[in-house]
């Protein structure tokens, strides 16, 4: 198998001073990409900036004979998702690669969760990935390339204590590229989603005796492949960690049916409960469009 390469490529990579995003900032450039290394400068909780991580990871791609840029913005305002991408552009001509990484965490239990520890995860998470990659998508389909990939988490797929907010941002990043593989598909752009589990500065102290078995360099080589004109596939989600590589799907049994547009009575659906609950066969739809095909299917039958 030939080596899988960036040459030509331009990447953004979000939270790049640290953790799980240096390591792909690194990799992608030692792989040939010209790569925008992102990173506000805060403390775990979004406090804070400065500068001095992003230019620490710049120098170190450009020392191993790379070519990287930094830039400080926020992804949580359109301002800055604008400006994270415009640098790319204003340096490298283009946008290939987006990987949306940036993260913070405000956890606490739902009953004692203020409405800014709700707003500011949902600002970096959700809307950062959304204000970033809005713009490179239309630079991507100018170009009629492009290669998004989202961080989700167990936490929102699977459900964690204590991380409502950061739960429900989490699943919504799968919502939204499962989106953008529908609208970047005519245009090659392919778009897919990782549920890290790996030890930074913001899951160190979570994970106990388990954190020297996940190093961020564990997940790094499915980020990368997934990133690369070698990925063919899109609106997937990977489970990755420790070394171990899986996917996570969503599928769809095939239920009960009463009959074709009658309603069943609240005792039938009770009678049914083991049936519309089975999931010992299913189908994984690919878009809406699945879903309604499967609904067709047992009307007629």
């Amino acid at each position: 198998m030939s080596d899988i390469r960036f040459d030509g490529r331009v990447a953004i990579i979000t939270g790049a001073g640290g953790g799980l995003g240096k390591t792909y900032a690194l990799e992608l450039g030692r792989r040939g990409a010209s790569v925008v290394v992102n990173d506000l400068g805060g403390s775990a909780d979004g406090t804070g900036a400065g500068s001095v991580m992003a230019d620490e990871v710049v120098k170190q791609i450009n020392e191993a004979g790379g070519k990287a840029v930094a830039n400080y913005d926020s992804v949580a305002t359109p301002e800055g998702g604008e400006a994270i991408v415009q640098t790319a552009i204003d340096n490298f001509g283009k946008v290939d690669i987006v990987i949306n990484n940036a993260g913070i965490l405000r956890d606490k239990t739902f009953v004692k969760l203020s409405p800014q520890e709700l707003e500011i995860v949902i600002d970096v998470h959700l809307k950062g990935a959304f204000y970033v990659s809005q713009p490179a998508f239309r630079n991507m389909k100018e170009n009629g390339y492009g290669r998004l990939l989202f961080t989700a988490s167990a936490a929102g797929i699977f459900g964690n204590f204590g991380q409502t907010n950061y739960g429900a941002a989490k699943m919504g990043l799968v919502g939204l590229s499962n989106v953008l593989a529908q609208e970047g598909a005519k245009y090659n752009i392919k778009t897919n989603v990782i549920a890290p589990i790996a030890k930074t500065r913001l899951t160190e102290q979570l994970l106990g005796a388990m954190a020297d078995k996940l190093e961020p360099d564990c997940v790094t080589p499915l980020s990368v492949y997934l990133v690369s004109e070698a990925c063919e596939h899109t609106r997937e989600i990977y489970d990755v960690g420790g070394g171990r590589y899986a996917r996570i799907f969503i599928g769809m049994n095939e239920g009960w049916t009463k009959g074709a547009g009658e309603p069943a009575t609240v005792e039938e659906i009770a009678a049914n409960i083991d049936q519309i609950r089975d999931t010992s066969e299913y189908t994984i739809p690919d878009s809406i469009a699945g879903e309604m095909q499967a609904l067709m299917k047992a009307l007629k039958g």
